[in-house]
């Protein structure tokens, strides 16, 4: 870490990121309730979620802008009009003009699908490859701790003083990061124009994970895993009031706990990648969850608590191994829809999970569920250590050119 604070543009790149995280974190909550508030509707709330994650959908083609444009300009471009996007906020007053606070999510995830492949892009390319871990392993830890406290600030702030200093403070957040970008020192060559057509470029992260054996065994284990933090998402619920016998509220100190597992497990990720590998880091993080699950199944509020701790532990690790090696075995022309593929990939199957458990847990003991999310977690762990590629730490290698 200390070589990491220690570099110039790490320093300024991860401050601007993390701070427009926090103001991510605590404006997506506060416009649900926002919304809920204006019109009295669970539903309308719902959508306003519903339209952020359609946005998102976008990260192919987000992709290929990172690939085909100066990663640098395009940030703070991007950056920029997201800010005088959410200043569209400061014209809702009631619920007839809620439409605009759906429109505006929806363009969120779209800047979502544009920010994100360009920042891993980036971050790629400025920072050397010895520093990649020890970057991710630092947003991951700050991106835990962001959320034990931005949507509790975000819905405080909505409550006492309103939706305008929670609009303001996120808008804040994006011009902070402009300046982070703009004194970051870096000479990019602008990208070759390519005469492929639009859909073969946004395909070609998708098919330089299928042809890279590591890259695309990581993305089979990723996936599964998302399918069992998806069916995880209303599991939970049946936890505290089936389970423990406890109210509602009593999620709150779950996710509380999560957090702090979460937090711990990324502060020691980058020491763990550069020891282990990124393969076994994953795997380790599979195993966690794993035990994690099973733990969720008694009724007891010791064992919940843990299991608890070990879940949000499992995701730093899982997150920052699959990051690292598809930083360092990616091609950086290439690195922006490589990301954009990967967060389809992972997001696809964890949307279905997550409708899923809402529907199965209706009809199904939440314990068998618990069960099955535990046998997931434990099969792609079993597949990641019997593969060569990932039962030890591969030597560093210079990632191929892409075609």
């Amino acid at each position: 870490m200390r070589g990491l604070w220690g570099h110039r543009n790490a320093r300024l790149f991860l401050a601007g990121q993390i701070l427009s995280t926090f103001g991510d974190s605590a404006l997506w909550l506060a416009m649900g309730i926002w919304v809920k508030m204006l019109t009295g509707s669970a539903s309308a709330a719902g959508l306003a979620f519903f339209m952020l994650t359609l946005g998102t959908l976008t990260g192919p083609l987000g992709g290929v802008l990172a690939d085909r444009l100066r990663r640098r300009p395009l940030l703070i471009a991007a950056n920029l009009a997201t800010a005088a996007l959410v200043l569209l906020l400061l014209l809702v007053h009631d619920r007839d003009q809620v439409w605009l606070v759906h429109l505006v999510m929806f363009g969120y995830g779209v800047s979502a699908g544009v920010l994100g492949p360009a920042q891993v892009a980036l971050q790629q390319s400025m920072l050397p490859e010895e520093l990649f871990a020890g970057a991710n392993s630092a947003l991951q830890t700050a991106q835990s701790g962001m959320r034990l406290v931005t949507p509790l600030l975000g819905a405080g702030l909505l409550a006492t003083l309103g939706a305008t200093p929670v609009i303001l403070g996120d808008v804040l957040t994006f011009l902070v990061a402009v300046a982070a970008l703009a004194a970051v020192r870096i000479r990019e060559d602008r990208p070759v124009p390519s005469e492929r057509h639009w859909l073969a470029e946004a395909a070609a992260g998708a098919r330089h994970i299928g042809r890279t054996r590591p890259l695309r065994q990581l993305a089979l284990a990723g996936a599964l895993a998302v399918t069992a933090f998806g069916l995880c998402e209303t599991v939970f619920f049946a936890v505290v009031a089936k389970g423990l016998h406890r109210p509602d509220t009593f999620l709150g100190v779950l996710v509380s706990v999560q957090g702090v597992g979460a937090i711990a497990a990324g502060l020691t990720a980058g020491a763990l990648v550069r020891r282990y590998g990124e393969g076994r880091l994953v795997a380790l993080g599979l195993a966690c969850g794993t035990l994690a699950f099973l733990l969720l199944t008694p009724s007891s509020t010791p064992a919940v608590l843990a299991g608890s701790a070990l879940l949000g532990a499992s995701m730093p690790w899982l997150n920052v191994g699959i990051m690292t090696l598809f930083q360092r075995r990616t091609p950086a022309e290439l690195m922006g829809r490589t990301d954009a593929a990967l967060g389809l990939l992972l997001s696809t199957p964890q949307s279905v999970a997550v409708a899923l458990g809402a529907a199965l847990i209706a009809v199904t003991d939440y314990r068998l569920l618990l069960l099955l999310m535990a046998a997931l977690m434990a099969l792609a762990a079993v597949f990641l250590l019997t593969r060569p590629e990932h039962r030890r730490p591969a030597p560093p290698e210079p990632p191929t050119v892409a075609p």
